[in-house]
């Protein structure tokens, strides 16, 4: 209404404009000058009439299709961000996990070989990794909430685009949401075979550590054993 308005005053000043200038003499109005000014006044009064002609032609139905599909284009592009930050932290989560899985079967191969010094050092990275892998889920988790969240949103704008008409966008952010979903299931693929190889190494672990106990208590007794011996001669 206010952009209405401001029309109305600008084509009012116009029409004020003309009935002053058609009471100037022949002679000056022939002058460069004064046929500038009716050029200016002549294009800006152009310009001014197109805006209202588009907005007389606008109906209800038309600018809510517009709406609807500016809806489906601001959905779209935040699953498009949301679904790029998911895959992402998914594989900087893998990588972490892979990372952990070499340094903890590193640390097995080497049992029993490292000083306590060496074995302390370590542990202290494998310590220090465990938390960028924790530091790295919690941030897929927080992005996976997002994503789910775009989803959302582009599903209820995919449904208000075709109940408004406007089938075209509403058919293309559905295709986004495919796009979207398929990329996250191959990005959670590899995040759960890395989770699969990290359970494995930890039951490794857990024998290799069984094993390295038991021979530990065996070489303790052997040293044990002849001290036994003494004291009963």
């Amino acid at each position: 209404m206010a952009a209405l308005w401001r029309r109305s005053l600008y084509l009012s000043f116009l029409r004020n404009s003309f009935r002053y200038l058609s009471k100037i003499k022949p002679a000056v109005r022939k002058s460069p000058r004064w046929t500038s000014v009716l050029a200016s006044l002549a294009v800006g009064g152009s310009l001014c009439a197109v805006p209202l002609k588009q907005v007389e032609n606008l109906s209800h139905d038309s600018l809510v299709r517009r709406a609807a599909s500016l809806v489906t284009d601001s959905s779209s592009t935040f699953l498009s961000q949301a679904t790029l930050a998911l895959t992402d932290a998914l594989t900087e989560y893998a990588k972490a996990v892979h990372t952990l899985i070499a340094l903890q079967r590193q640390y097995l191969a080497s049992l029993g070989k490292l000083s306590p010094a060496e074995e302390d050092t370590v542990w202290q990275v494998i310590i220090s990794q465990r938390a960028e892998v924790v530091h790295r889920q919690d941030e897929q988790k927080r992005f996976e909430l997002t994503w789910v969240t775009a989803i959302r949103l582009c599903e209820a704008a995919a449904e208000a685009a075709y109940i408004s008409g406007a089938e075209n966008a509403s058919i293309t952010v559905r295709t986004n949401i495919q796009l979207a979903q398929s990329q996250v299931e191959e990005a959670q693929k590899i995040s759960v075979d890395a989770e699969k190889k990290l359970a494995e190494t930890k039951v490794m672990e857990v024998e290799r550590m069984t094993q390295h106990a038991a021979a530990l208590e065996g070489s303790n007794d052997e040293e044990e054993t002849p001290e036994a011996y003494l004291r009963e001669d």
